[in-house]
């Protein structure tokens, strides 16, 4: 597991061309600032019930930048997993097709817990399915909606290593290389590291960082 601290486009740019078997990343979305202002993710902010710290965010803007990037360094018959919203779905679905991506679906993660919200309180979040070139996956059998309970009380929009680890195992073999530009609190790379693939992250928040030590050795950290 190798870790640097960097804006995700210009870390992307030192990686070599075609050097990356997988890529599953959350960035930290325009959405999520505007949802936040509003009272609807309190969980996410310093409150009486969290002591998270808010990100700075990725504005909607480079996402044509970052996709260029992340479509140059994945190797051909690959795939990418992109978790967001329903409004940030429907904004950077054309632009990862115009740098080159095929989409094939979004993938349902059902939290089995109900979230915050008005219109309809939010149980599920997508993942969207990206291809470069043609791969099959792994196991034909896994549905498009994945059950997993979200993280209680954990770090700024914290996945599940679980499950992560459906989609590393239906994208990638053992000894393959995953990378997350925005690790967060680093559950995809943890997730790389229980099934045996190689794994580099970048975030450019301290706090990410800070938080990932806490949760793996440092002798996992090379």
């Amino acid at each position: 597991m190798q870790l640097f601290r960097d804006d995700a486009v210009s870390w992307l740019s030192t990686i070599a061309d075609a050097s990356v078997d997988l890529m599953v990343t959350d960035p930290p979305y325009e959405s999520l600032e505007k949802h936040r202002k509003i009272g609807t993710t309190t969980r996410l902010k310093v409150s009486n019930g969290s002591s998270n710290q808010w990100f700075d965010i990725f504005p909607n803007q480079r996402f044509e930048e970052l996709f260029t990037e992340i479509y140059r360094v994945l190797k051909k018959n690959t795939h990418f997993y992109l978790f967001c919203d329903q409004e940030t779905m429907f904004y950077v679905k054309p632009i990862a097709e115009k740098v080159g991506f095929k989409f094939w679906k979004p993938i349902v993660w059902n939290k089995l817990t109900i979230g915050m919200g008005y219109h309809y309180r939010a149980k599920y979040e997508f993942i969207l399915f990206f291809e470069k070139g043609k791969r099959k996956l792994n196991d034909l059998g896994i549905p498009d909606v994945l059950e997993c309970k979200r993280v209680y009380r954990g770090y700024p929009t914290e996945k599940p290593v679980e499950l992560i680890e459906i989609l590393i195992k239906q994208s990638s073999l053992p000894d393959e290389l995953i990378i997350d530009p925005f690790f967060g609190s680093g559950s995809a790379l943890i997730a790389a590291k229980n099934l045996g693939r190689k794994s580099m992250g970048c975030d450019i928040s301290e706090a990410a960082h800070t938080h990932i030590r806490q949760r793996v050795k440092i002798d996992d950290l090379s």
